[in-house]
C-alpha cells in the first residue's frame, strides 16, 4: 500500500465521527434522520437469497443514468442500489424496479464498510461514474468480490492529480475487472495509469429512460414558454436578463425557472422580485403568474420538457460542467446551453453536429437564440425533431454494456 493510501486508511476512523455528524445534520434537514444508521453500515433490510449485485451511484445524475441498466441487470440477479444523498434516495424510491432494494452507502471507514459487507455479502459490485473510495475498494478486493466501474468520468484536473500519484492510482484501479468510460480519451488515460481492462462505451445518460411526466402539471404550462433547467448560482441573473429582453418582443412569454437545488428557492425568488415581477413558487402551490414561474421542486422536469418547446440547460453559463442534454431531447425540446459543458463534451459535440443544440455565451445571445426560434416555427420544429432523433439513436449500446458487465462480474 502506498504512503498516501496508508495515510488515508489511518485517518478514516478518526474522521468518521466528524463526517457522521455532518451526515446527521444533512439527513435531519431532509427529514431522514432515522436513516443515519445506513451511513454507518447498518440496515433493517433483509438480504435476498441468491446472487446479489451491489450497484453504487453517488447522487441524482448518476443514479438516474443507471436506471435502464439496473432494469436489465435485475433480470439476471438480485440488486441492491446505494446512493449518497437524500435527494437521490427519494428519487430512487420512486423509480427503481419493485424488486430492487435501496439504502444509503456506508461511509468510507473500516467499521461502516465491514458492517455493510458482512450483512449484504454482495457477489459483485458495480460503481457508476467516479466514486472511488479506497477503504471500500480495498475491502471488496480482500473479499474477492469482482468489481467494475461503468460510465467512468474524471475531469482533466482530477487526471492531472492522479498522474502525480501514479502508484496510488494504479493500486486503486488494478482490482477492477472492467472499467467502461464515457470517452476514448479517458479510457486511454486510465489504462496508462494501470487500469487492467478499460474501454470507452456509450454514455449511460444517453440511454436512461425518459423522465416521468404528469398530465396535470403539463396542463399548467403556458403555451408560450421556455424552460431554464438545473440552474446554478450566477446563472439566474443572466437568464432573467435574457427573459427581460425577450419580453420586449414576446410580452406573453413565460420563463419556467428550475434551480438545480430546490433549497435555493428563497434566493432565486428574491432575484425575480428585484425586477418587480411576482415570483410564484411551485413549492408553495402556486401556478404560473406573470413573466416567471419558479419551479423549486424535484422530479418535475419531465413534465416541463414535454410541455414547453425550448429548454436551456443550466450549469453551463458558469463552470459547473453542464447537465444531461438527452433528457430534454427525449421529450422533443429544442436544446440550448452555455459554453461550460465539460461533463458532456462528447454528447454536446454530437448534438451540435446534428443541429440538435445551440450554444450561447451571454444574456443577449440567449435572448437572440430563443427569440429566433419563437419567431420561426419551422426552425423550431427542425430543432426539436433533430434533438429527438439524436436521443432516439442512443438506445443501441445498452445491450453491449450489459453483456460486458455480466461477463466481467459473472452475473
Amino acid at each position: 500500500m502506498t504512503a498516501l493510501l496508508r495515510a488515508y486508511a489511518a485517518l478514516a476512523p478518526i474522521a468518521l465521527h466528524f463526517v457522521a455528524g455532518r451526515e446527521r445534520r444533512k439527513l435531519t434537514e431532509a427529514g431522514m434522520a432515522d436513516r443515519l444508521p445506513e451511513k454507518l453500515g447498518q440496515t433493517g433490510l433483509v438480504r435476498p437469497k441468491g446472487k446479489l449485485l451491489w450497484i453504487h451511484a453517488a447522487s441524482v445524475g448518476e443514479s438516474l443514468s443507471a436506471l435502464a441498466l439496473i432494469g436489465r441487470l435485475a433480470e439476471r440477479c438480485n440488486i441492491l442500489v446505494t446512493t449518497g444523498t437524500a435527494t437521490s434516495a427519494r428519487l430512487m424510491a420512486q423509480r427503481l424496479p419493485t424488486a430492487v432494494q435501496h439504502q444509503f452507502a456506508p461511509l468510507d471507514a473500516p467499521a461502516p464498510v465491514t458492517r455493510f459487507l458482512d450483512h449484504w455479502k454482495p457477489d459483485a459490485c458495480l460503481l457508476v461514474e467516479s466514486e472511488l473510495w479506497p477503504n471500500t475498494l480495498s475491502a471488496l478486493h480482500k473479499r474477492g468480490t469482482p468489481t467494475a466501474l461503468v460510465n467512468a468520468r474524471l475531469s482533466d484536473a482530477s487526471l492531472e492529480r492522479w498522474e502525480k500519484r501514479r502508484d496510488s492510482a494504479r493500486e486503486l484501479l488494478e482490482p477492477f475487472k472492467l472499467i467502461l468510460t464515457q470517452t476514448k480519451k479517458l479510457a486511454g488515460a486510465l489504462h496508462n495509469l494501470g487500469a487492467p481492462v478499460t474501454r470507452a462505451a456509450q454514455n449511460l445518460k444517453s440511454m436512461a429512460p425518459p423522465l416521468p411526466s404528469d398530465e396535470a402539471l403539463m396542463a399548467l404550462v403556458p403555451p408560450r414558454s421556455w424552460v431554464a433547467a438545473s440552474t446554478h448560482p450566477g446563472e439566474e441573473e443572466i437568464i432573467l436578463n435574457a427573459h427581460a429582453i425577450l419580453l420586449e418582443h414576446h410580452p406573453d412569454l413565460t420563463l419556467i425557472l428550475v434551480p438545480r437545488h430546490p433549497e435555493r428557492g428563497d434566493d432565486v425568488a428574491q432575484l425575480i422580485e428585484k425586477r418587480h415581477w411576482p415570483a410564484p413558487r411551485r413549492s408553495l402551490g402556486k401556478g404560473p403568474e406573470g413573466p416567471v414561474w419558479l419551479v423549486d421542486t424535484l422530479g418535475e422536469l419531465g413534465s416541463l420538457y414535454e410541455a414547453s418547446p425550448i429548454t436551456f440547460l443550466g450549469g453551463s453559463l458558469v463552470p459547473v460542467g453542464g447537465h444531461n442534454p438527452y433528457e430534454p431531447a427525449q421529450a422533443g425540446a429544442a436544446v440550448i446551453s452555455g459554453p461550460h459543458v465539460d461533463n458532456f463534451t462528447d454528447a454536446f459535440a454530437e448534438f451540435h453536429a446534428s443541429s440538435a443544440a445551440q450554444s450561447v455565451g451571454n444574456a443577449q445571445d440567449l435572448a437572440n437564440k430563443i427569440g429566433n426560434l419563437l419567431s420561426h416555427p419551422p426552425l423550431m420544429h427542425v430543432r426539436r425533431e433533430a434533438a429527438r432523433k439524436v436521443a432516439a439513436a442512443q438506445s443501441q449500446g445498452l445491450e453491449e454494456i450489459e453483456k460486458d458487465l455480466a461477463r466481467a462480474l459473472d452475473l
